[in-house]
C-alpha cells in the first residue's frame, strides 16, 4: 500500500518539476536577431525553399535543354523505355553540375558560405547569390524572349527604370522559353538521321511487298548500329555542353 502510494506521489510530482522548467522555442530556432515570429517566418521559407529546389533547378540552369535533346533522342531511336527516364535524368543532371560548376561556386564562395558564417546579412546573400544566376541566364537568353517579357512586364507592373537590371521574374520566364527552343532546335538535328533511315527502310519494305510489317521494327536495328559507329554519345554529349559559352 505504501509503494503503490509513493508511485502515485512521483506521478504527480515529476510532471509538475518538469513543466516548472518550461518549453524554450528560442532552442529550436536558428539564432539572429530577429524575434521569434520572424525566425519561424524565415524558417518556413527556408523549408519552402528546399521542397521546391527541384523546380527551381530545371528553370534557372541548363537542365531543361539538356533532358529534351535526351528526349528526342530516345524517341528518334524508337526505344520506348530504353536508356529509362533514370539514367536520362541523372545524365542531364550531372552535366547540368558540369556546366554550371563555375556558377555554383561563385554561389558558395560570395553567398552561402558567408551567409553561413554570419558574415552577410539575408539580403546581401540574396544579391550574392542570384547574381551568378543572373548573368548566366542573361548570357543564354533570346533577345527576342527577353523582350517579349519586359513588355509584358511593362503593360502590367508599368516601365522599368533605365538603369535598373531586369527582375527575375522577367529573365526567368524568358531564359526557360529560350532554352526550350533551343531544345528542340537541337533534337530537332538530332532525329533528322534517323527519319531518313525510317524512310529508307519503310520504302524498301513497301517495294518487297511486306505490307503487314511495320518498318519501324526493321529500322531499329540499323538506327542504333548507326548511333553506335558514329560514337552518337561522345558527339551529342560534347556538343551540348559546348552549346553553353
Amino acid at each position: 500500500m505504501k509503494r503503490l502510494a509513493l508511485v502515485f506521489m512521483m506521478l504527480i510530482v515529476l510532471p509538475g518539476a518538469a513543466l516548472a522548467q518550461g518549453f524554450n522555442l528560442e532552442g529550436l530556432l536558428p539564432a539572429g536577431e530577429q524575434t521569434v515570429t520572424g525566425r519561424m517566418v524565415q524558417l518556413v521559407v527556408l523549408i519552402t525553399m528546399l521542397s521546391v529546389a527541384p523546380g527551381l533547378l530545371m528553370m534557372v540552369t541548363c537542365f531543361t535543354r539538356f533532358v529534351i535533346v535526351l528526349s528526342l533522342l530516345r524517341t528518334g531511336l524508337g526505344l520506348q523505355t530504353t536508356p529509362a527516364n533514370m539514367i536520362l535524368v541523372s545524365l542531364a543532371l550531372f552535366m547540368t553540375f558540369y556546366v554550371m560548376a563555375p556558377t555554383f561556386d561563385r554561389i558558395w564562395q560570395n553567398g552561402l558560405k558567408p551567409f553561413a558564417e554570419n558574415k552577410i546579412s539575408e539580403e546581401e546573400a540574396y544579391t550574392q547569390i542570384t547574381q551568378p544566376l543572373r548573368e548566366f541566364m542573361a548570357a543564354n537568353v533570346r533577345p527576342k524572349d527577353l523582350e517579349l517579357f519586359e513588355d509584358l512586364a511593362q503593360e502590367r507592373f508599368g516601365p522599368r527604370a533605365p538603369d535598373a537590371e531586369v527582375e527575375l521574374r522577367v529573365l526567368v520566364p524568358a531564359f526557360m522559353i529560350s532554352e526550350l527552343r533551343r531544345g528542340f532546335e537541337m533534337g530537332f538535328l538530332v532525329v533528322l538521321p534517323f527519319l531518313v533511315i525510317d524512310l529508307i527502310v519503310a520504302t524498301l519494305t513497301m517495294s518487297m511487298g511486306m505490307m503487314m510489317l511495320p518498318p519501324t521494327v526493321m529500322s531499329l536495328p540499323f538506327k542504333v548500329l548507326f548511333f553506335v559507329l558514329i560514337d552518337g554519345w561522345n558527339l551529342l554529349i560534347g556538343g551540348l555542353v559546348r552549346s553553353f559559352p
